[in-house]
C-alpha cells in the first residue's frame, strides 16, 4: 500500500503544486508540498520517501536545493526533478546531482504517477540470474548472447556502449563505479575518450529506458551505480 510513502513536492507554481498533491493523494500516498527550497529545507526531510522538485524557482534552484541534500545533509532519499528545459547539459546536471528521474514540462499526471511509483518500488524489485546468458532485474530482461535489453515486452535498442554499460552495472547492484573506471573498462582500446563521454552515454541509456531509466543512479564525487 502507499499510505506508508510520504512525498514532499517542492514546486513554486500553486496550481501545479495542488494538482499534484491531490493526484498523488489520490495514489494513497502521503503529501506535502512547499513552494520554495527556503521553505523545504526547514522541515525534516529523513521523513520523506521521495521529494519532487522544480529546478527553475526563487533564490536557490531545484539544483542547489539537491545539492545541499546530497553533499551536506548526505541523505539518499530518490529525488525526481520538474523542469521546463530539457536540454542534454541539463539533464546531465540532474542526474549528476543524483536525481533519481527528470521530467520535463508539461507532462502528463498519469505519467508522473507512473514515474513516481518506479521510483518507490526499486527496494522491492527481485535480481535473478535467468541462466549463463542473462539476466531479469524486475520487468528488466538482459540477454548478454543476443546483447539485447528488453523491458516487460519491448525491445529497447542500445548502442554497444550502452549495452556494456547497463551490463556492467546490473551485474554488480550496489557497487559504485567511477567515470574513470568505466571509461577504462568501456572504452579500453579508444584513444580520445572524456568523463563527459560517460555522462552523456548514461543519459542516453536513461532516457531509452523510460522511467526504469531511475535504476542507474550517481553518487556524486564518486560514480555510477545500480540500485533496485
Amino acid at each position: 500500500m502507499n499510505e506508508n510513502k510520504r512525498i514532499l513536492i517542492v514546486e513554486d507554481e500553486e496550481d501545479l503544486n495542488e494538482i499534484l498533491q491531490f493526484n498523488l493523494e489520490s495514489e494513497g500516498y502521503l503529501v506535502d508540498t512547499c513552494f520554495s527550497a527556503e521553505e523545504a529545507l526547514k522541515k525534516d526531510l529523513t521523513l520523506y520517501n521521495l521529494l519532487i522538485l522544480d529546478v527553475m524557482m526563487g533564490k536557490i534552484s531545484g539544483f542547489s536545493l539537491a545539492q545541499r541534500i546530497r553533499k551536506e545533509m548526505r541523505l539518499e532519499v530518490p529525488i525526481i526533478f520538474l523542469t521546463a528545459r530539457d536540454t542534454e547539459n541539463d539533464l546531465l546536471t540532474g542526474f549528476s546531482l543524483g536525481a533519481d528521474d527528470y521530467i520535463t514540462k508539461p507532462f502528463s499526471i498519469r505519467a508522473l504517477q507512473a514515474r513516481v511509483k518506479a521510483v518507490l518500488k526499486r527496494a522491492k524489485v527481485e535480481v535473478t540470474k535467468v541462466d549463463a546468458t542473462s539476466m531479469s532485474i524486475g520487468e528488466i530482461i538482459i540477454d548478454f548472447e543476443s546483447k539485447r535489453l528488453i523491458i516487460g515486452d519491448k525491445k529497447v535498442e542500445l548502442t554497444r556502449k550502452e549495452f556494456e554499460i547497463i551490463t556492467l552495472l546490473a551485474k554488480t547492484p550496489g557497487r559504485i563505479f567511477s567515470r574513470e573506471e568505466i571509461l577504462r573498462r568501456i572504452w579500453e582500446n579508444d584513444v580520445i575518450v572524456i568523463d563527459r563521454t560517460v555522462d552523456v552515454n548514461i543519459t542516453r541509456l536513461r532516457r531509452k529506458m523510460e522511467e526504469y531509466g531511475c535504476y542507474i543512479r550517481n553518487k556524486p564525487g564518486f560514480g555510477y551505480y545500480f540500485e533496485i
